[in-house]
């Protein structure tokens, strides 16, 4: 049995949108060698399958599923006695920010309780989709924020243990850095001297913790105070918001914010206006 729901083409103009909700019967092995052209997350309904990505290769029961991000290499198969999926593939300027805010990681089993909220999420989603005609994507684009809230509150990562405990190490770094973002001339070198180990160190627990490095970091944090005044502060031109979340200059601030979100600083003010 297979069933499935696309979203129409206008909802790719969301900062999220849905392309596909699915309940599928998997019957063959899937084998995707330059990975899905949108964000992909598979979990288990009934039976089991193994999952194969970045290297690793790991059993998915059910209460369990995994999220592989866009253009990630990686292949599925179903055990001897079945495996039935239910699966969201989406994408959006946004998603990867959000991902990184949730702490959801690419390639990390993901499993839940027998009776979490997340089992019937996804054929929910499905069964509205087939009933009603959602023209513009909102509803599906809503559903899916709302089921990465709820993976992100019942799931449980093998790997939490050591992101909490990493977390709370950069906890004073972390704390600075929102009172601080704003200075331009944060670097390297006031950061570790913040958290009172060397550089290198620093550069091992971020990695551990965030996957980035503790530069790339204070980007991300800049991003979202930008994003959060051009929304609130809607007098403030690109230039002042540039300068008051410690980008030096105007140009490199729209270039790096439309690196990271694929969209011009106006645009996305435009699209929450």
């Amino acid at each position: 049995m297979r069933r499935f729901a696309f979203t129409t083409g206008n909802g790719q103009t969301l900062p999220l949108f849905v392309e596909t909700v699915g309940i599928a019967d998997e019957r063959s092995k899937i084998v995707r060698t330059e990975g899905y052209p949108y964000f992909h997350w598979l979990q288990t309904i009934r039976g089991e399958g193994l999952f194969t990505v970045n290297g690793a290769t790991f059993a998915l029961p059910v209460h369990s599923g995994v999220l592989v991000y866009a253009g990630t290499p990686h292949q599925y198969e179903p055990a001897p006695e079945g495996w039935e999926t239910a699966y969201l593939t989406f994408g959006g300027p946004s998603v990867p920010d959000m991902l990184l805010t949730l702490k959801l990681q690419e390639g990390v089993p993901v499993r839940w309780d027998a009776d979490a909220p997340l089992n019937g999420l996804l054929q929910e989603m499905l069964d509205r989709l087939e009933k009603d005609q959602d023209l513009f994507g909102l509803n599906a684009s809503a559903d899916a924020y709302r089921f990465l809230i709820v993976l992100r509150q019942y799931g449980r990562f093998d790997n939490r243990t050591d992101i909490v405990r990493g977390s709370e190490r950069l906890r004073p770094l972390l704390d600075w850095l929102e009172r601080h973002y704003a200075d331009s001339e944060i670097g390297l070198a006031e950061m570790a001297e913040t958290l009172g180990v060397p550089a290198s160190t620093m550069n091992l627990w971020f990695h551990h913790t965030f996957g980035l490095s503790p530069y790339a970091y204070l980007v991300q944090l800049r991003l979202r105070k930008a994003k959060e005044l051009l929304i609130r502060s809607a007098d403030a031109t690109v230039k002042q918001i540039a300068e008051r979340v410690g980008f030096r200059d105007a140009s490199h601030f729209v270039a790096t914010f439309r690196r990271k979100t694929g969209i011009p600083p106006q645009q996305f003010r435009k699209l929450y206006k």
